[in-house]
């Protein structure tokens, strides 16, 4: 199957050393400990984390009001000085933000924009409706909070502007092909919850002609079954090139189920006719979180014993 003529996105400008970073909390709240080690870590970076001091705001569950959080993200957009933007942390409450934000200002003024988790839709929304290229990658008080939260390399490639990188995965790396084959499209996707979410609403996802990154965490195989099947039974597996699975930290059901996840998935992707790989280390993982930058074209190679994920163009521009 030829691939499909890729959309012309948004490209941010290219992360550099001593540019500012905007921190959002566009869902739940978070230990300040946490955040506070978080931004230790990017300024080690030689990045300097700037945010409202609203942002430690709390509202039930939520970092504070709707009305706080859309302010936020849309005033850090908006500021000449931020260079991009990253999440505190996932959680639940980014999909309030989707009809009170007004798109034009994200358009406007294109910066990076980073988080997995909960942040899958404000993601794939920026993606589909403003053309902005955003990323998959770790958060201020989950990731960078931990000693070995991030992976260096897939950062700096992503938001650098490298050209033409991939990811070479061995039997070692921990991601394992499932069906073997080769295919080119656009990199999208994220959380599963969230993915499965956006479907019969104005926000539902555009998954035509990509390589489909999937994700989730602590989530029991037959709900891991029964959001795949609600992909597929919808449609929106119909015109997906080739999948990828990320760690799936925690899904089981019991230690001793007697069956993988593997398994479980391949009943749903197995008979899809595309390449599908299993274990890529982005979001919700264990360790050295990867970044993806999703809206570019990639291509998939799955092997019989290793997998690689080459991004064609540069993520960002210079």
């Amino acid at each position: 199957m030829p691939p499909r003529p890729q959309i012309e996105r948004i490209k941010p400008p290219a992360l550099r050393a001593g540019d500012n970073i905007g921190v959002v909390a566009p869902a739940s709240y978070f230990k300040r400990e946490d955040f506070e080690a978080g931004c230790a870590a990017l300024r080690q970076m030689g990045y300097n984390p700037v945010y409202d001091e609203s942002i430690f705001d709390r509202d039930l569950y939520f970092a504070g009001p709707v009305e706080r959080r859309v302010r936020e993200l849309e005033n850090m957009f908006l500021r000449d000085d931020v260079k991009a933007i990253i999440c505190a942390r996932g959680g639940y409450g980014s999909n309030y933000l989707l009809p009170a934000l007004d798109i034009s200002k994200i358009s406007s003024r294109p910066v990076a924009f980073i988080g997995y988790s909960d942040n899958t839709s404000l993601q794939t929304y920026f993606c589909d409706a403003a053309n902005l290229v955003t990323f998959h990658g770790p958060m201020v008080a989950k990731d960078f909070a931990k000693p070995d939260g991030i992976d260096v390399e897939s950062w700096q490639a992503a938001l650098g502007g490298r050209e033409n990188w991939r990811f070479d995965f061995d039997s070692s790396s921990g991601v394992k092909p499932l069906v073997q084959g080769s295919a080119e499209g656009v990199l999208y996707g994220g959380c599963l919850s969230m993915l499965v979410e956006s479907l019969g609403t104005p926000y539902e996802i555009r998954t035509e002609g990509t390589i489909l990154f999937v994700e989730d965490i602590a989530t029991k195989p037959y709900q891991i079954d029964r959001m795949l099947m609600h992909l597929k039974l919808s449609g929106k597996l119909k015109d997906v090139r080739g999948i990828i699975f990320g760690e799936m930290l925690d899904c089981v059901q019991a230690a001793n189920q007697g069956y993988t996840l593997e398994e479980v998935v391949m009943r749903i992707v197995g008979e899809l006719g595309i390449p599908v790989a299993y274990g890529l280390r982005s979001g919700h993982v264990s360790h050295q979180n990867m970044t993806l930058p999703i809206g570019v074209s990639a291509v998939l190679n799955v092997g019989s014993t290793g997998v690689n994920l080459e991004i064609l163009e540069p993520a960002t521009t210079a």
